[in-house]
């Protein structure tokens, strides 16, 4: 299991809304969180992963209400999944993509972990 899926199903059960690690061609959910893996380093099976996680939302108070609850279950929450070490939020901003004209909050975290995907 690579860091994004365990974060993803640990976060599907508790935020209200999607947790996705893609956007979808087509049905994109109204309100939805997006995680990616933007960099990351490992040294004797233990991992260093900086992971952004974007909060989509209907309008620009709704997606930094969702980037708060996110950030409160990173925080409290996910840090009890056993694989992980530590978390820290390096920064949270308004992301808004003024392109696709969608309001999104982004938060990165520095995230230490297991080793989770053995090659081979």
């Amino acid at each position: 299991m690579i860091i994004e899926e365990l974060l993803r199903n640990f976060l599907s059960e508790k935020l209200a809304y999607p947790v996705l690690t893609e956007i979808p061609d087509r049905d994109i959910p109204e309100q939805f969180y997006l995680i990616e893996k933007t960099g990351g380093s490992i040294s004797n099976h233990i991992e260093r992963s900086t992971i952004t996680i974007q909060s989509y939302g209907s309008s620009l108070y709704d997606s930094s209400v969702m980037n708060e609850q996110l950030k409160y279950a990173m925080e409290y929450n996910a840090i009890s999944i056993p694989e992980i070490v530590s978390i820290d939020l390096d920064g949270d901003y308004n992301y808004t993509d003024t392109t696709e004209k969608k309001y999104r909050y982004q938060a990165v975290f520095d995230i230490v972990h297991y080793e989770l995907f053995e090659g081979g």
